[in-house]
C-alpha cells in the first residue's frame, strides 16, 4: 500500500469576510444593471455598464461555491480538477478555491449505497429518493469498532468464540482519503484478520498437566487477555498505519469455547478443580492427624501402639476427607 501524496494543510481566508464581499458584489451588479438601463438611453456606455453588472451578478453566486464549513474534530480534503489540492483541519467558516471539491470516501460509499437502494426500489415500482446522512468531511473523532463474534481455532485446535472492540481515530485524513478505497471497511477487514491471527497463536486455557517443565505458566487467552489485546493493538496498528489510522486500544469483550466442545471442556475444568481441592484437603488432613498424634504423645494422654495409631489415622482421615458429615459411634467399653 503506497501513495506519493503528502499532506498539505491549507490556511484559507475567512469565509465571513468573503461572504460579505460576494453579497456586496451581487448588490453592486444589480445597481449597475439598473444604472446601465437608464444610461443606455443617453449613451452607448450604458450597454457596457449593463454587461459589467450582469457578469458581476452571475459571477458572485458562482464564487460562493468556495464557502466551506469545517466542523470541530473534522477535516476536509479538497481536490482540484482531479489533483490533490490540500487539507483543512481547523474548524471554522472558510473560503477556498470555488472549483475545489471535498473528497470523502465515506460520503461516496454512502451515496453509492443510497443510489443502489433507490434503483432497487424503482425496479420494484416504488418511488424512492436518494438520502445520504454522511457529511463530506472526514471525522477526526475517536470512534469505536465493535468487532462481531467470530469462531477461531486456538493453538491446540479447540474452536473458540472471540469478540473485540477497537478504539481508533483518523490521524492523517489525506492518507485515509487516497491510500485506500474506504478506510472504515479497510479497518473492519484488518481487525477481523488480526484478531483471528493472534488468537490462533495461544491456547484458550491450560490445565495443571499442560504446564511447562520449569513451572512457568504459558500465556493463554483467558489468563493473559490484556497482554494479548495489546499484541492485537500493535499488530493492527502496523496494518492500518499506511491508511492514516491510529489504533488507541483493543479490548477482548467476549471469549468462550464453541458450543460443540463447551460441555466437554467444562467437565475437564471441573475435574481439575476437584483434584486440586482434594489434594488440599488430603494435605491438610495429614497435617492435622500428625499434629494430633504428636500432641497425644507429648501430653501422655493415652499410649497407643502402632496398630491403634493406624486405626486412629484411618478414622481421622475418613472423617476429615469425607464429603459428608461423620456419624460418630461412642465406645463405652475398653479401648482394647
Amino acid at each position: 500500500m503506497k501513495t506519493d501524496i503528502k499532506e498539505k494543510e491549507l490556511h484559507p481566508k475567512s469565509g465571513g469576510l468573503m461572504l460579505l464581499l460576494l453579497l456586496a458584489g451581487v448588490v453592486l451588479g444589480i445597481v449597475l444593471i439598473v444604472f446601465g438601463v437608464g444610461l443606455a438611453a443617453w449613451t452607448d456606455l450604458g450597454f457596457l455598464v449593463m454587461i459589467v453588472g450582469f457578469l458581476t451578478t452571475v459571477l458572485c453566486p458562482v464564487l460562493m461555491a468556495g464557502l466551506k464549513i469545517v466542523k470541530p474534530n473534522e477535516a476536509r480534503v479538497f481536490t482540484l480538477f482531479g489533483q490533490y489540492y490540500g487539507t483543512v483541519k481547523k474548524s471554522g467558516f472558510y473560503y477556498v478555491n470555488p472549483f475545489a471539491v471535498s473528497f470523502s470516501p465515506t460520503y461516496n460509499a454512502a451515496l453509492g449505497a443510497a443510489q443502489a437502494k433507490s434503483k432497487e426500489m424503482q425496479a420494484e415500482g416504488k418511488t424512492a429518493a436518494v438520502s445520504v446522512g454522511v457529511g463530506k468531511g472526514i471525522s477526526l473523532k475517536t470512534q469505536t469498532l465493535n468487532n462481531q463474534k467470530q469462531k477461531v481455532n486456538d493453538v491446540l485446535g479447540n474452536p473458540i468464540i472471540i469478540g473485540a472492540v477497537v478504539i481508533w481515530h483518523v490521524e492523517n485524513p489525506t492518507l485515509a482519503a487516497f491510500a485506500v478505497e474506504n478506510f472504515q471497511e479497510f479497518l473492519n477487514i484488518q481487525t477481523d484478520s488480526t484478531i483471528r491471527n493472534i488468537a490462533r497463536l495461544y491456547p484458550y486455557d491450560v490445565f495443571d498437566d499442560d504446564d511447562d517443565d520449569d513451572g512457568v505458566k504459558e500465556k493463554t487467552l483467558r489468563s493473559s487477555a490484556i497482554e494479548i489485546a495489546d499484541m492485537m493493538r500493535d499488530e493492527l496498528q502496523k496494518r492500518v498505519a499506511p491508511a492514516g489510522l491510529s489504533i488507541e486500544e483493543v479490548r477482548i469483550t467476549h471469549l468462550a469455547y464453541a458450543e460443540e466442545i463447551a460441555a466437554a471442556m467444562l467437565q475437564r475444568q471441573q475435574a481439575v478443580a476437584i483434584i486440586a481441592a482434594r489434594q488440599k484437603i488430603v494435605d491438610g488432613a495429614v497435617g492435622m492427624v500428625k499434629m494430633a498424634i504428636e500432641r497425644l504423645n507429648e501430653d501422655e494422654v493415652v499410649n497407643l501402639d502402632e496398630e491403634r495409631k493406624a486405626a486412629m489415622v484411618s478414622n481421622l482421615l475418613v472423617v476429615l476427607c469425607g464429603n459428608k458429615d461423620a456419624q460418630p459411634i461412642v465406645n463405652s467399653g475398653s479401648l482394647y
